[in-house]
């Protein structure tokens, strides 16, 4: 059995799984720090279903809290950038592209040193040991928290990394360390940036990942602990201490993969609609599409992998105003504080969830168990304190709705042809029942708790992404090394080997590159090793 949980900015949401079946979910709020709403949830689900806890062999959890660090700006550590790449490299300096109130929290310095590789692993100029004795005296001056070292082309040859980072952490045992390579793909700027972000986190994940862990072990569950990551996929909680940026946009991908289990399909639009947001995306064999390059996070620009998703400010808190024929819906939200505003619940705010209870799209009996509001509370719902609403203001705000989803599902599409939309999320009764573009409208039993399922079922995966040289093997000869290092790689995440399948391989040959290079992408996903401990 496994508990799947996903920390959203209105609720809390819970799921147990036997295999390949939901024996129960709950919904509860979010509370401020996070760890205690995980602990209302678990007693919550543990309590309601009167499981054998030594029979849950996993907890996955999804939160946004590390992303939230990013946006707001706090809980960062102040970090130095040490860049392994004289005589070159040295035209476009770390931090350069960063929005200046973030770097000003974040930066702790930058260090040039001579090294790195070329493409094919062959060394550009060896380290200079002299210089990195120097530069680990002027980090230990600077008092930073974080190093994040990144070499030209480590994907290809991480030697350099590794040997600096094992100084660094003898020197500086007090100091979080960040290698380039296990985070970003190729290309130098971008996969700095995914470094520096990664160790600006790491004091803070550290916190975070070990609230979670006490979390799950105060109920006495003996169960192995682990984070989702942004491709779908699962992190051990150890490895979600060193790699915390993987985490990122992980409840929307959660979601996604919820909906195709629930809808059994692999290929189809996700419309997750919570209480503050709406995300869409594409579902490609199961797995969200990746973003293009160019992806940013709080701003900074990176290249390792990211969900391809248009994120729009509507969900069941969205506050509506309507003045002199001016209709506005969000971006402001009370969907943290839905009972308190709502006019529904006696509040004075006008709200989707009213509107779409007037308009008959939500059914009170939703509420229950934790529609669209915060489930367990003692606010009284009654829809008749909205039934006067107007019905041309109805009708306004319900197209405006519409055409806004129609919209975002136009901009994941990738040809005019009509595809599938699935349906989730706790005001998942905004969307309506047809939508251009579309050939269905799917709305799975269990939608509103999609984000915690898809925790529940994630995978374990490894992948691969390099440039290799094609004068010296041939081309099927790199890509069967590439796939059995994929393959190996789900393995160590704790993949069962026996489930293990290739989910992705994408090749692209570089011309401007001598050898015949080219540049070689493969991913395997496969179903968790059941151990529990």
């Amino acid at each position: 059995m496994r508990v799947g949980i996903d920390v959203g900015g209105t609720h809390t949401d819970a799921v147990l799984m036997h295999e390949r079946h939901m024996l129960g979910w709950v919904k509860r709020p979010t509370s401020a720090d996070v760890a205690s709403g995980v602990e209302d949830a678990l007693a919550a689900l543990l309590a309601e279903t009167g499981v054998d806890r030594g029979a849950i062999s996993a907890v996955m959890l999804g939160t946004t809290q590390l992303t939230n660090a990013v946006i707001e700006r706090r809980g960062l550590a102040r970090t130095a950038a040490v860049r392994l790449c004289l005589p070159a490299g040295q035209s476009i300096l770390p931090f350069a592209d960063w929005p200046d109130d973030l770097r000003d929290v974040v930066s702790g310095g930058v260090h040039l040193l001579a090294g790195g590789h070329e493409y094919d692993g062959r060394e550009i100029a060896p380290l200079d040991d002299h210089e990195v004795d120097e530069t680990i005296a002027r980090l230990a001056a600077a008092d930073v928290e974080a190093v994040a070292l990144a070499g030209i082309f480590s994907p290809a040859n991480p030697a350099h990394e590794e040997a600096v980072a094992e100084r660094v952490r003898a020197a500086l045992p007090h100091v979080a360390v960040t290698l380039s390579h296990e985070i970003g793909q190729v290309g130098l700027l971008d996969r700095e940036n995914a470094a520096l972000l990664n160790a600006c986190l790491l004091p803070l994940a550290a916190r975070v990942v070990g609230s979670l862990e006490r979390a799950v072990a105060a109920h006495g569950l003996a169960a192995r602990v682990y984070l989702t990551q942004n491709d779908g996929t699962l992190l051990r909680a150890e490895l979600a201490r060193r790699h915390p940026v993987r985490t990122f946009a992980s409840g929307p991908v959660n979601s996604m993969r919820g909906a195709a289990f629930l809808a059994n399909m692999g290929d189809a639009v996700v419309i997750d609609v919570g209480g503050t947001s709406t995300d869409v995306g594409m579902l490609v064999r199961g797995f969200p599409r990746e973003a293009p390059a160019g992806a940013r996070l709080g701003g900074v620009r990176v290249n390792f992998r990211m969900p391809d998703l248009a994120s729009l400010a509507l969900g069941g808190g969205s506050v509506v105003e309507a003045r002199a024929g001016d209709l506005r819906i969000g971006p402001r939200s009370v969907g943290h504080a839905l009972e308190a505003c709502a006019l529904a619940f006696g509040g004075d705010t006008l709200t989707l969830t009213d509107i779409g209870l007037a308009a008959g799209l939500f059914s009170p009996a939703a509420f229950a168990r934790g529609g669209p509001h915060l489930a367990g509370s003692t606010a009284e719902l009654r829809p008749e304190r909205v039934a006067g609403l107007p019905r041309d203001l109805l009708a306004a705000v319900t197209a405006r709705v519409r055409a806004l989803l129609e919209q975002a599902v136009d901009a994941c599409k990738t040809s005019p042809e009509p595809v599938p939309v699935i349906v989730v999320g706790g005001a998942a009764g905004l969307v309506p029942d047809a939508l251009a573009g579309t050939s269905s409208v799917l709305r799975p039993a269990a939608g509103g708790v999609a984000n915690a399922i898809g925790a529940a079922i994630a995978q374990a995966s490894g992948e691969v992404d390099r440039i290799f040289p094609l004068e010296r093997r041939s081309r099927d000869e790199t890509l069967s090394r590439a796939r059995a290092e994929a393959i190996e790689r789900a393995r160590v995440a704790g993949a069962r080997p026996d489930s293990i399948e290739i989910v992705e391989v994408d090749e692209v040959p570089l011309t401007y590159l001598p050898g015949n290079a080219v540049r070689v992408r493969v991913k395997a996903a496969g179903d968790l090793a059941e151990v529990a401990g």
